[in-house]
């Protein structure tokens, strides 16, 4: 220590020991919010496993008996027997919402950890173990969460069997028959309740639990497609038997038109089937792709499905899903009221190849991730569809604003493009009104920056799925520049388009622009494969000039913070009150209507159930959604002008266009164009390995299926063929089907 600082200290011990005293209490506050972490993360795993292994258990006799048991103790309570199975197969679920709530809100950015890696990791999500199969690349995780719904299954499957066999009564072949088929279809109904039961919590896009596990909607989406399948296969399997049982007696008709007060009503069950099987088939994936509207409009039948099923079960048996469901309803709420706000379009930038850029308005606390997308919808071109589009803009590009690449692709898309440059050629000179309503869902996507927790980087993309990546750049740059913590340091971007014209998507990132001589800090290589064209076309070089939009905008028309990724306080309180609500409502039902007046009819009781479930999220809910309403409102007014800043974050839009030039000059040395040729991903992977040595890479790949498939193949034969403990490469898919 110097002189001075010595005599500095001597002559200040107070400012010394204030300082120590200060990290002591720092180091205690991060000690104690460790270990509330970590009660809280070991409470929800226990919650967890407790209530996965309830639906293994259940059939057994053991488990009859503990069943029972609870039934007769907790029935007696004022919610009954419909409290009691509430409590079994529902409240777990919820329980474990509740305390992803204080798990988040205490997380914060200590989430994320980046610290420097010095050896491989291994980690079940990013480890490719199937890649050519019809289930696509599945990670280990996934495989294991696949094997244990089969394992499920079948358990079930045989313990139910075995008891209907061994309770066969002395009667003819024939009732013999009806019997098994009648009491397999009930068992299999019921393993369908359970895989019901977790089959709307992935489509919950915003939901705590999502956010909790850190599993992006557009990766989580494909858990709901299997086990739509699971679900739809048991339920058609459930109502065959019963089919051909009652074809046997002859009393078909008669018992699908049965309507009854006490029991299980077939009728209703019929029609919420047949709602389940017209969403099941124009969910296949060669109908979805080729008619995608009938399947979006068609999947709206969920509503008779979940409503008929309450109506076909009651109220006690409904409640082994209406954990799922119930959460599902919360997030479809929320985004109902997002989407009801319409969003100003900063401004409109149509690209030579055929791509739309927009610059959105968003309010300066909506907070994102580089790898988040959202819901886009024009109500010029239609009132009911909604498509989802990558964010091509890092949140530290600019507080108000977030940009996304819309490639020309289909219908929508092209009366979008049509529009705006049908609006565009009435004066080149002048600003043009553009007439597009747009309102937004989201943002979405991984609750941490998954592109920050690695210093090696990947990047691979096919057309339009560079969008992110250009986030993923601009907010790597803008941390290096602004000393934040990023671990980065080596990326590579491969990049596959058909033709060349899709080459200044690249250059609507300025990087020398966003972080001056960033070369010295940061080691980039980008390799182009152009597929479709064997050399460079003659007019190579010319620049191609962009038609650029700027509709008017309002003052106070920006984005919504309802839904998205920013934050946790409101997101908690809504799905507390929501819960708590619910629970009042049904007290109240139990107390005032359905004991005094002895309400029996089990259709009933399901339709009562579920209205409260929906009361309690719109009443209850709704009072916590126009409280949180207020509070983005007024952080608004409390804002800065909002026209300067539009016009400013406008300027800074027109100065990288300015700049798109010095931009491609710069970048040319660490370009690479290879013509009339394909990614050789055994070469690339193999050159990563002898540059980079034995060290995590994080390999990000947005495009088609093929393109995940061919990187993820040749990841898992690079993990398998280094003789190393842990894999090095580490897959992570960003782009989905809807």
């Amino acid at each position: 220590m110097a002189d001075d600082d010595i005599l500095h200290t001597s002559q200040h011990p107070l400012l010394h020991s204030n300082g120590a005293h200060a990290n002591n209490k720092k180091k205690k506050n991060i000690n104690f919010v460790s270990l509330a972490k970590s009660v809280l993360k070991f409470t929800m795993w226990i919650v967890f496993l407790v209530w996965v292994a309830l639906f293994l258990v259940v059939p057994t006799d053991f488990g009859s008996e503990l069943y029972f048991d609870w039934i007769g103790a907790t029935s007696e309570s004022p919610f009954g027997d419909t409290g009691s199975m509430l409590l079994l197969y529902s409240a777990p679920i919820i329980i474990i919402a509740f305390l992803a709530v204080p798990y988040l809100l205490i997380s914060g950015e200590d989430r994320l950890q980046l610290q420097e890696k010095k050896t491989p990791r291994f980690r079940l999500w990013t480890f490719p173990v199937l890649v050519d199969g019809p289930l696509g690349v599945v990670s280990a995780a996934e495989l294991i969460g696949i094997i244990l719904f089969i394992v499920f299954v079948v358990w079930d499957g045989y313990f139910y069997t075995v008891v209907v066999l061994r309770t066969i009564p002395d009667d003819t072949p024939k009732e013999q028959c009806c019997y098994i088929l009648i009491n397999l279809g009930h068992r299999i109904g019921t393993i369908g309740l359970c895989c019901l039961a977790f089959l709307f919590l992935p489509v919950a896009r915003g939901s705590v639990l999502l956010r909790l596990i850190d599993i992006p909607f557009e990766q989580a989406i494909r858990y709901h497609v299997w086990l739509g399948h699971l679900t739809m296969l048991l339920f058609t399997l459930h109502g065959l038997l019963f089919v051909i049982a009652w074809t046997i007696e002859g009393t078909l008709l008669k018992e699908m038109l049965q309507w009854v007060d006490l029991g299980i009503s077939h009728f209703p069950g019929v029609i919420s089937l047949v709602a389940g099987l017209l969403m099941w088939m124009t969910s296949l994936y060669p109908v979805r792709k080729k008619k995608f509207e009938l399947f979006y409009y068609t999947h709206q039948l969920y509503v008779i499905f979940i409503v008929f099923l309450a109506l076909h079960v009651g109220s006690f048996i409904f409640c082994i899903s209406a954990g799922g469901i119930f959460l599902f309803i919360l997030d479809r709420f929320l985004r109902f009221c997002q989407s009801r706000k319409t969003v100003d379009i900063i401004s409109i930038k149509c690209l030579p190849c055929g791509t739309v850029e927009l610059m959105l308005s968003k309010p300066a606390n909506l907070r994102y991730n580089a790898l988040s997308f959202i819901f886009l919808q024009v109500r010029e071109l239609s009132w009911l569809q909604w498509h989802p589009f990558s964010v091509s803009s890092s949140p530290l590009d600019g507080k108000y604003h977030l940009s996304v690449l819309i490639k020309v692709t289909g219908e929508w898309t092209e009366k979008l493009r049509g529009n705006i440059l049908n609006s565009s050629r009435v004066d080149l000179h002048l600003w043009p009104q553009t007439k597009i309503t747009a309102s937004i869902e989201g943002p979405y996507g991984h609750e941490l920056p998954y592109h920050l927790m690695y210093e090696n980087l990947v990047l691979v993309a096919g057309g339009v799925g560079i969008s992110p990546f250009l986030a993923i750049l601009s907010d790597i740059l803008h941390r290096i520049r602004e000393g934040k913590p990023c671990l980065p340091r080596n990326i590579l971007i491969v990049w596959a388009v058909k033709r060349s014209n899709e080459l200044p998507l690249l250059s609507t990132s300025d990087m020398e622009l966003i972080c001056p001589f960033f070369s010295d800090k940061l080691n980039l290589e980008i390799h182009i494969f152009i597929t479709r064209e064997s050399q460079p076309p003659l007019e190579e070089g010319q620049v191609h000039e962009a038609t650029n939009s700027s509709p008017s905008v309002s003052n106070s028309c920006s984005m919504s913070v309802l839904v998205g990724t920013g934050n946790n306080m409101w997101p908690g309180l809504y799905v507390i009150s929501s819960t708590l609500g619910f629970v009042i409502l049904l007290y109240l039902l139990d107390i005032f209507y359905i004991n005094p007046y002895d309400i029996s009819p089990w259709w009933y009781t399901g339709l009562l159930f579920v209205i409260c479930m929906l009361a309690s999220v719109f009443i209850f809910g709704g009072i916590v959604v126009g409280l949180w309403h207020l509070w983005e409102r007024r952080n608004a007014a409390k804002e800065a002008c909002k026209d300067d800043r539009i016009m400013v974050e406008k300027m800074q839009h027109n100065e990288i266009v300015a700049h798109e030039d010095s931009c491609q000059q710069k970048l040319a040395s660490s370009i690479n164009t290879y013509y009339g040729s394909r990614p050789d991903f055994k070469d690339i992977f193999g050159n990563i390995s002898e540059k980079w040595g034995c060290v995590d890479v994080g390999v990000i790949v947005c495009g088609p299926p093929s393109l995940q498939t061919s990187v993820a193949k040749e990841i898992k034969s690079q993990n398998i063929r280094r003789q190393c403990n842990h894999p090095i490469f580490h897959f992570n898919s960003h782009s989905f089907e809807l």
